[in-house]
């Protein structure tokens, strides 16, 4: 399921860095492209990173990369290897960045986000979703 993981955040990656506008955006929205971003908790069937690991993770790699803000809210996921292999279902965090417009070097910084949990959390993979929406602040 990793590799599929990777896979799909491979695909949403390169799709969703090249979405059209929204069309029709309602009058004091504009359309811009959303970040989301799912980081897996676990190690194997424990887990792996800490409520304090999570914190100093955001102080120490996420904030200095983007701070005008985002979003962060707990989850829950489940998925299994193969078909008929068990359900496995694993904690984890969801990061939501509304980007800038144009992006100008936000993907390289969420890459780097991307790239610093998998290296120190002993993770394969961290899904990414690029999508567009209307927003308004």
């Amino acid at each position: 399921m990793r590799r599929s993981l990777w896979f799909l955040s491979l695909i949403a990656g390169l799709a969703g860095c090249a979405s059209p506008p929204v069309p029709g955006c309602p009058a004091g929205l504009e359309s811009t492209t959303v970040a989301t971003l799912y980081f897996g908790r676990n190690d194997g069937e424990r887990l792996r990173v800490s409520d304090a690991d999570w914190i100093r993770f955001l102080d120490e790699d996420i904030t200095p990369r983007f701070p005008d803000g985002f979003t962060v809210t707990d989850s829950l996921g489940q998925w299994r290897d193969n078909p008929g292999a068990p359900i496995i279902r694993e904690p984890g965090k969801v990061l939501t960045i509304v980007l800038p417009q144009p992006p100008g070097d936000a993907p390289g910084r969420l890459s780097a986000v991307v790239d610093a949990y998998k290296r120190r959390f002993n993770q394969q993979s961290v899904l990414r979703v690029f999508g567009t929406a209307c927003v308004a602040f």
